[in-house]
C-alpha cells in the first residue's frame, strides 16, 4: 500500500515546516477582513502559525502577519489566538481519545 504524502506548511513564528493538521490556519477573506479559520478550508489568503506561544509572539513582534497579508490585522483578530489555540486542543484531544479507544475495541474484536 502507497504511503500518503502529508502536506507541510511553514509557520509564521518559528519558520519550520511543519504537517498541515499540527498548525492553525488565519486567513484573509475576498472581502478583506482577517480571520481565524479552524476548518482549514475557508476561502482567501491563508497563513499557518505553530498552536505555541512563542511562535505566536515572535510571529507578532516581527510583524509576519502583515507580510503575509499584505495588510494590517486588527489587534481583536490577534487576540483571539489563545482562545483558538485552547478550542484546537480540546477538539485534538478528542479525537486522540477517540482513536485509542477505537484501536483498543478493534484489537479485542479481533481476538
Amino acid at each position: 500500500m502507497k504511503t500518503r504524502k502529508v502536506p507541510l506548511r511553514m509557520c509564521l513564528g518559528c519558520q519550520e515546516m511543519k504537517p498541515k493538521k499540527e498548525l492553525l490556519r488565519i486567513v484573509r477573506t475576498p472581502e478583506g477582513s482577517v480571520e481565524w479559520d479552524s476548518t482549514g478550508k475557508r476561502n482567501g489568503r491563508g497563513a499557518y502559525i505553530c498552536p505555541d506561544a512563542a511562535c505566536y509572539k515572535k510571529a507578532v513582534k516581527g510583524r509576519r502577519f502583515q507580510k503575509a497579508f499584505g495588510a494590517d490585522v486588527g489587534p481583536e483578530v490577534l487576540a483571539n489566538f489563545e482562545a483558538v489555540n485552547a478550542n484546537r486542543k480540546e477538539s485534538v484531544e478528542a479525537v486522540i481519545n477517540a482513536n485509542s479507544k477505537e484501536m483498543v475495541l478493534g484489537k479485542q474484536n479481533e481476538n
